[in-house]
């Protein structure tokens, strides 16, 4: 069990985590002890303004699934619109003191963006930018995905967060803008890709190989 100067704080936060995901309190100091703890090294962690989140839930074939197709299609997207991208996947993002958050996927759209270079240590932006696009791929944690996680990206800088909807294969788009979000059906950071495209493409993926994918989207991207 990670030290800490409040050995009862770590105690009660540690009690469930095996199955438990939630938010609970916890300092700056607590949350880095728990989060370079090898004991969670497969956790998902996120923390903001106080609270803490680790998620231990295994992730099964659906969420491996959607989370490369939703990735083909962002990156073939760029690719086919000559759009500078640079892709990261289940990468930790840092504001030391004030936050954390690891999205299933991250992108940096465009150029003149600060783009952390390829380290083991969490992205630091107070150096670096945050992403331009992150998703967040789920299930029974799609109300926290709506709720506090969208609070957390909106103070984040990011510009656009995808949520997507495992149980009815829906994909919801946020575009962010001054510490505010609102739904679109049309990505804000990649113009011309409609959200109706991506979740074709996870439907198709129900039932199809991904080289058939991958030519449906290349075809469609092509004449968009």
């Amino acid at each position: 069990m990670a030290s800490s100067s409040s050995g009862h704080m770590i105690t009660t936060l540690t009690k469930n985590l095996v199955t438990d995901t939630w938010w609970g309190k916890a300092s700056w100091e607590e949350y880095i002890a728990l989060a370079e703890n090898p004991a969670y090294a497969d956790a998902r962690f996120y923390y903001h303004h106080g609270l803490l989140r680790i998620e231990m839930s295994p992730l099964g074939s659906r969420h491996g699934r959607h989370n490369s197709i939703i990735s083909k299609a962002v990156s073939l997207f760029a690719t086919i619109k000559n759009v500078r991208i640079v892709e990261f996947a289940h990468t930790s993002f840092r504001k030391s003191g004030i936050g954390e958050f690891q999205p299933d996927l991250a992108f940096y759209i465009g150029s003149g963006l600060k783009v952390p270079p390829l380290t083991d240590a969490p992205v630091d932006l107070h150096e670096y930018d945050p992403p331009t696009l992150v998703v967040e791929i789920g299930d029974s944690c799609v109300s926290d995905d709506l709720g506090r996680k969208r609070l957390m990206y909106e103070e984040s800088g990011v510009q656009e967060y995808w949520i997507n909807d495992l149980n009815v294969g829906e994909v919801i788009t946020l575009a962010i803008a001054h510490g505010r979000s609102g739904r679109v059906w049309e990505s804000k950071v990649l113009p011309g890709l409609a959200i109706a495209m991506v979740e074709e493409a996870l439907k198709r993926g129900l039932t199809e190989d991904d080289t058939k994918i991958n030519l449906w989207l290349l075809k469609t991207f092509s004449h968009s």
